[in-house]
């Protein structure tokens, strides 16, 4: 049985939010609750309704879609519908499910649905957290091995996969979503510093602050900084207290 899934359409055209609206009655566990035309009454439904879904435009009036992604609870899964293309790359290294360009194909729309089932069927799997001494077995880049949760420097979205750094360097593909590492790992030692990548606090050399509301985290081992939120990086003082 598909898990019931509370959703939200954001799209400042009313047209476009009916017509998605009448495509998603075919998937009965999949129940619109609101909608939203700009990203400061989407914040407020969000904050109400605790939705699991958004279906979100990205270019409206005032903020955009990314926009919101900044300021919303890290777990809720998002599919872009947008008239343009050109965002499709970033719309990944946000961790989006899919990305669908308008107007939307019924034939396209159930392909992001069934992509979507697959990532809630995964997510709850085995799911209770690890301590930071234990070993995971995982299929990496196509071979099974132990990965042990200390030698973890960084998990980033990679895609319908997450790519694990280790302290040795090396990377390999998983076939896990972000939300299911954050489900495995100790939270006293792993952080999400953007919706796109989670940190092993233990190996963070320095924090600097960068242009607009964002900052430069660098990692022992790991020559190239990685970005962080303003609102990330009040979630991780809070963290290392």
């Amino acid at each position: 049985m598909k898990k019931k899934l509370r959703a939200i359409i954001i799209d400042d055209e009313r047209l476009a939010r009916n017509d998605l609206r009448s495509m998603l009655s075919e998937y009965p566990h999949i129940e619109v609750v609101s909608e939203a035309d700009n990203v400061r009454n989407a914040l407020e439904l969000i904050r109400e309704q605790d939705p699991d879904l958004l279906f979100l435009d990205i270019q409206m009036p005032g903020e955009t879609g990314f926009d919101l992604l900044e300021k919303i609870d890290l777990h809720t899964r998002v599919i872009f519908v947008t008239a343009f293309d050109e965002y499709a790359l970033r719309a990944f290294e946000v961790n989006a499910v899919d990305y669908l360009l308008k107007p939307v194909n019924p034939e396209r729309l159930k392909t992001a649905i069934e992509r979507l089932d697959h990532v809630e069927s995964t997510t709850f799997d085995n799911h209770h957290t690890l301590d930071y001494d234990d070993a995971m077995l995982l299929t990496i880049n196509t071979h099974l091995k132990f990965l042990r949760l200390k030698s973890i420097v960084y998990i980033q979205s990679a895609g319908d996969y997450t790519e694990v750094v280790t302290d040795d360097n090396k990377k390999g593909l998983v076939q896990k979503s972000m939300f299911a590492w954050e489900q495995r790992l100790p939270e006293k030692f792993f952080c999400r510093i953007h919706r796109s990548t989670i940190v092993n606090i233990e190996y963070i050399n320095k924090i600097d602050e960068w242009f607009g509301n964002s900052y430069q985290v660098t990692l022992k081992g790991i020559e190239t900084p990685l970005t962080m939120s303003r609102r990330y990086a009040a979630l991780l003082k809070q963290k290392k207290g």
